[in-house]
């Protein structure tokens, strides 16, 4: 089997748009959670939620932009920076053998509600001509290689919150197996649409604005948490085969040594700890790792009842004894929970943190929960941490669990 190192950073999320900016944000403890100020927004009964400073027009002409969901934006931004910061020169055999692996959990949101608010709510038969094109799930995935002209595999996976954790796990295996010495891999998401907040609303998830502060509203862990935040953002990273990525003499800001992936097998919404646990098992089994080995989590902590009490249980049964004391913080109290785009934000994020030595803090945890008892490195950021081993988990509606392995180089 092949090392697998990566080479190249893109992000753009809550707090920055580009991986220097963002991770700089969270070692801040700055949120970027906000009262949305659109006028549909009074639909809504919590406006709160986590956008990224994104504007397409910066990006992309105007006809480009007739194609393009903000989905599809985001994700062509992240990998164009990804692909500059791995400082690759293509050639048409380059670009045969690179994949583009990429997860989103709703595609193009933005596009389907407006679909749907022609039809219904303004009574006409007529809807733009591109809207398939642009609403489909695996269109941010074949923009990237159309942009790039890349004529690799080209996959899109779709597990609700894990979906981007698993894109990069698959593209590992595959780097990691010599079947091909690049892959793009990621995720974006930009559910911040009427039709998909009141969805979610509907499902009881939402967090309720903090009376005080509409930014600490998100409270992974904490004994007055309320629901999770939703944001909107990208990331991909470019994984490369090691001895190809030395021969170039390329950048490399981390490795991936392992991947778990189960199936809960328990319930459509509620997270099994079983399910979480197994798949940190074989993360650490595929990283050739031991428990003992582990310095940081980064934890897919929602802010949920269900989801952080019985990912502190799975993190238990894994390490034992040991469980209080590796620092596990969840970010998306800062940058809210990005869906099929968290698990590769929140790579990046592990990723910068083992590079930096930096652990982002879990913001808003003033009183834990009794049955959330482990060290979340609360309400400001560990500098000086020597970690060479984190894990970063996500976990789905669906049961569909993800943990990825990284080591610092």
């Amino acid at each position: 089997m092949k090392r697998v190192a990566v080479t190249g950073l893109g992000v753009v999320a809550p707090g920055g748009n580009d991986p220097d900016e963002f991770f700089a944000s969270l070692v801040a403890g700055r949120s970027s959670i906000g009262v949305l100020q659109d006028d549909w927004t009074a639909r809504l009964a919590t406006r709160i939620a986590a956008r990224a400073a994104f504007d397409g027009a910066a990006h992309f002409r105007a006809q480009q932009l007739r194609m393009l969901d903000r989905v599809s934006q985001l994700a062509l931004v992240a990998a164009k920076q990804a692909i500059a910061s791995a400082g690759i020169e293509w050639s048409d055999e380059t670009r045969a053998s690179t994949g583009v692996f990429l997860g989103t959990g709703m595609g193009g949101s933005a596009t389907t509600d407006e679909g749907y608010a022609t039809l219904y709510r303004d009574g006409s038969d007529r809807i733009k001509p591109f809207t398939v094109l642009t609403a489909m799930n695996n269109a941010a995935g074949a923009w990237i290689s159309l942009e790039h002209g890349l004529t690799g595999p080209n996959l899109t996976y779709s597990t609700a919150c894990s979906s981007s954790a698993i894109a990069v796990g698959e593209a590992w295996l595959r780097v990691r197996s010599g079947a091909m010495p690049l892959a793009l891999a990621g995720g974006a998401e930009a559910p911040l649409t009427l039709g998909t907040l009141k969805a979610w609303e509907a499902l009881k998830t939402l967090a309720s604005e903090d009376p005080v502060d509409a930014s600490a509203s998100c409270k992974p862990f904490a004994r007055d948490r309320s629901g999770l935040v939703l944001g909107e953002g990208a990331a991909v990273v470019v994984l490369e085969e090691w001895q190809h990525a030395h021969r170039r003499n390329a950048e490399i800001f981390g490795e991936i040594v392992g991947y778990g992936l189960t199936t809960d097998n328990a319930h459509i919404t509620r997270p099994s700890v079983e399910g979480q646990a197994r798949a940190l098992e074989l993360a650490l089994a595929s990283a050739g790792a031991a428990p003992e080995e582990v310095g940081y989590i980064n934890a897919h902590g929602t802010g949920t009842a269900a989801n952080d009490a019985v990912e502190t249980g799975a993190i238990k049964r894994v390490f034992g004894a040991r469980a209080k004391t590796v620092p596990a913080s969840s970010t998306k109290s800062m940058h809210g929970h990005l869906l099929g785009a968290a698990g590769a934000v929140e790579l990046v994020v592990t990723l910068l943190a083992l590079r930096t030595r930096t652990l982002p803090p879990t913001l808003n945890l003033r009183v834990p929960d009794p049955e959330c008892d482990l060290d979340y490195v609360p309400n400001a950021a560990r500098e000086g941490q020597d970690v060479e081993l984190a894990l970063t988990s996500s976990f789905a509606f669906g049961g569909t669990n993800a943990v990825l392995a990284c080591k610092r180089v």
